[in-house]
Formats: C-alpha cells, structure tokens, sequence
C-alpha cells in the first residue's frame, strides 16, 4: 500500500496542525481542547501560538530535551511544514513562547495530567497483579531546576555543613503502577518539605483492589489508615524505632500486631491490627545481607497471603525508582537541570513530563499486549527514540492510515524486547564528590564584566 498524505485546510491557519499524534489520543488536540475549556483558556482569535500548541510545546519540550524551545516548536511543525511548503511561515521567537506558557499557568497540564494518566494494566497483565490486587508503589524524589532567584526563593536549595546545594530543588512524590511503570498520580512541593504530607496525598488516587507499597519513610499509623479507608491494602517496610504491640503469632511464623499513632493523645483511643512480617537476606552479595527486615501489612490470613510471597513481592516497590530513572536519566538529559526559569514553568514543565512519560508507556503497554509481553520487559530507551521518529511521520500521513502505521509502531516497540533481568547488584556509591573548584556563591552571579577588547588587554612584558 503506498502512503498517503494528509490534506490540509489552505484557509487554516498552518500551527493549529501541530499534532503529536504518534503519541496516540492521550495529548491529541480533541483531548487538549476538553481540559482547556472549563479553564477558560481557549481563544477568541487564531493565534500564531495557540493554547492547544502551547500545551503540545509543553510535552514535547519533555521528549526533545535536548533542543532549545523554539526549535521543540520547529519538531511540532516539521509535518504542516512539509505538506505546505509554500507557507513561509515565520517561527515564534523564544520570549513569545515564554510568554504563551506564562499565560497558560499550571492548572490545564495538571489538569490534563489528571485526566489521563489512570493505571493500565488489567488481571491479564504479566507481573501487574499479585492476589488479584493491583500493585501499586508511591516513593519521591529530588529534581534539580534551573539556578535561578525565583526558583531558589520558591523552592529552595538544599543545604549541608559545607555550603549549599549547586541547584534549587524541588521535591516530587508519585504513585506508580508497578505492572506498568505508568505514573498515575504526582505532587510537588519545596525542597525541603517533608515526604510524608506527599505520600498521603497520593493515596487519594487508590482505591479497591490495590496493594499500596511504600518503603520505611513514608510509615505512619495515618498513611495505613488513609490506604484503608480507601478500600485498598498496604504492603511497607517499618523502621527499628517502629514498636507494635503484638497479638498473635500465626502458623507461617508472621504474626499479628496493632500499631498506633506517634502522637500520645491518640495513642490511647487508636489503633490498628496488622500483620508483621521478619526476613533477612542469605545471599552476602545482596545488599543489607544478614540485616533483620520487617514489614507490615493489611493481609492478615496467612493462607491466602503467605508471607514468603509478600516479602518476594514487596521487592516490587523498587519499580518506582526504575520509573523515576527512565524520566530523569533517558527521557530528560541526565545530570542536567529542568530548563524552566520560573516556579510555574518548573511545574509546567514537570506535569509536561510526566504526559509525556505516561504517553510512551502507553504505547509501550499496547505494543506488550499485542506480542504477548510483559510491559517491563520492552526497553524504554528504545521505546522513545522510535517515537521521536515516528512523530514526523504521523503528521502528514491520511487520517485513514493512522490505524495501520499504529499497528506497525507497535511491532517496532515490541522488538525492542529486553533481555531477562540479571541476577546482580550494584553498590549504592558515587564515583566523584567533591571538586577542586571554589564553591559557586551569590558574589558569582555579578561578576566584573571586561572593558576591553583581549587583544587591548594584552601587554607584553620585557
């Protein structure tokens, strides 16, 4: 069959055909336009820059992160380009972009990142699901931004005995599935907020049928109780100084304990049964080998939950920090900053990220499907510099081929296979930390400009 282009509209204006259609109807304009509306965002006149392409520039700044902003622009418009060479059509400078993202605001991409980033996987998903319950793991983590006043006045910059951090930071708390590695909720607070207010609220996204994993940070008696109220189970590490009182020793050596809240006035009218569960690691190439390790749990019938399977699947949890490394060391560039100069592009820019992380692993979970894989088991690396080229293409192609070159994406994604995982371990260490330039201070930021040209500032001496 021999491709067919697209027809464009020669009245429309040439960026309302900026599309990012390779990423499916996830970010399609249609989708774009039901979030912005209620917003009251959408324009009275065309616009070189309309709301809808400033939300696509928003996303796709976060696939192409290695381009200036106005050349992610030239990506959207690569295809309407092509299809109407005749239309020398003069790009947005970088301030009038700027500008557009300002008036958009934060509340259409978190909005549209509500909207569409819900969990994947059905029962049918390999490694998706453990009991019938759907596994489910929050933890946080710390992005470096742009070094700039307003960014550093918002969300600070983390502090030590030596001096302060390099860059301003913010602090960002998910709800991945770990099935999948599609992210379905987030939250972003300064640097130096706690990580607990974070991991409660994302337990507004759980619900029946999941099994909520968090590591021992985020332990609290309110962050079991939430996850319940909710209708969902928990499964989470406690730390040494977590002391519950215990009620019964159950046939699988577990037993069952109640836990309270740390605050003594509740102490005494509050409490929770749960299971506790002890296990160490015989294996001295594995990290924390011989360290006593307990969990607790909601699942307290030890036959239909044995406790060697729950200490195997909250191992699960570590999903999460595989998630978070595809968006910060292959999807961004690693060891590099957010671009955003303002704390509203830096949200902007980071809900851009997580719709345009979802959007892959969508397509990598349909690409799964269709060979019969697990989602995990398809590389993500892969993944998206396919879809980088695929963009182009799904521009100018008819909207009657769409189906047809999806399906053909999709059997590009799904040979992108991984191999089985390793049984290895890596050290959890750092191979350069200190530096033998001076700290970078505030006295920096102003430093004396030369008066003269080199060639007038060079003297020669005798």
């Amino acid at each position: 069959m021999e491709v067919s282009l697209r027809q464009i509209d020669p009245t429309v204006h040439l960026t309302s055909e900026a599309t990012l259609e390779a990423l499916g109807e996830i970010v399609s304009p249609e989708q774009i336009k039901k979030v912005l509306k209620p917003l009251g965002k959408c324009e009275l006149r065309v616009r070189k820059l309309t709301m809808v392409l400033v939300v696509l520039i928003c996303i796709a700044m976060c696939l192409y992160t290695e381009e200036a902003i106005e050349d992610v622009l030239a990506k959207l418009m690569q295809g309407p380009r092509f299809l109407r060479p005749g239309d020398d059509i003069v790009a947005a400078s970088k301030g009038a972009i700027c500008q557009r993202r300002q008036q958009l605001g934060v509340a259409p991409m978190v909005t549209l990142f509500h909207e569409v980033c819900q969990p994947l996987a059905t029962p049918d998903t390999p490694g998706a699901y453990l009991f019938g319950l759907r596994m489910m793991a929050i933890d946080g983590t710390k992005e470096d931004i742009a070094d700039t006043p307003a960014n550093a006045s918002y969300f600070g910059r983390p502090t030590t005995d030596r001096a302060d951090g390099a860059f301003p930071q913010v602090l960002g708390v998910y709800l991945c599935e770990c099935g999948t590695h599609a992210i379905c909720d987030a939250g972003f607070w300064p640097c130096h907020t706690s990580e607990h207010p974070g991991g409660r609220r994302m337990l507004r996204s759980v619900g029946s049928g999941m099994l909520v994993m968090w590591d021992c940070g985020f332990h609290s008696f309110d962050m079991c109780r939430i996850c319940l109220d909710q209708g969902a189970h928990f499964l989470s590490r406690i730390g040494n100084k977590v002391k519950p009182t215990f009620h019964r020793r159950l046939r699988d050596g577990s037993y069952l304990a109640y836990i309270r809240p740390s605050a003594y006035p509740r102490r005494k009218q509050e409490r929770l049964l749960v299971r506790v569960i002890k296990y160490k690691l015989d294996d001295p190439g594995r990290p924390g080998h011989g360290e006593t390790r307990r969990l607790i749990t909601s699942l307290l019938d030890e036959t239909a939950y044995p406790a060697h399977t729950l200490a195997c699947a909250y191992h699960k949890r570590w999903e999460v920090e595989i998630t978070i490394d595809e968006m910060d060391t292959h999807q961004r560039q690693p060891k590099k900053p957010l671009r955003s100069r303002t704390p509203l592009g830096v949200l902007q820019e980071l809900y851009g990220l997580l719709i345009a992380h979802y959007a892959v692993r969508k397509i990598m979970y349909d690409a799964a499907v269709q060979a019969g894989l697990a989602p995990d088991r398809l590389s993500f690396i892969k993944s998206l510099r396919i879809l980088r080229n695929a963009i182009p293409e799904f521009q100018i192609i008819d909207q009657t081929q769409k189906v047809l070159f999806y399906k053909r994406l999709l059997k590009d994604i799904s040979r992108a296979k991984l191999p089985e995982r390793d049984n290895r371990s890596s050290p959890r260490v750092v191979k350069r930390k200190m530096s033998g330039f001076d700290k970078k201070r505030d006295k920096h930021r102003s430093w004396p400009q030369p008066t003269k040209a080199f060639s007038e500032a060079v003297v020669l001496l005798i």
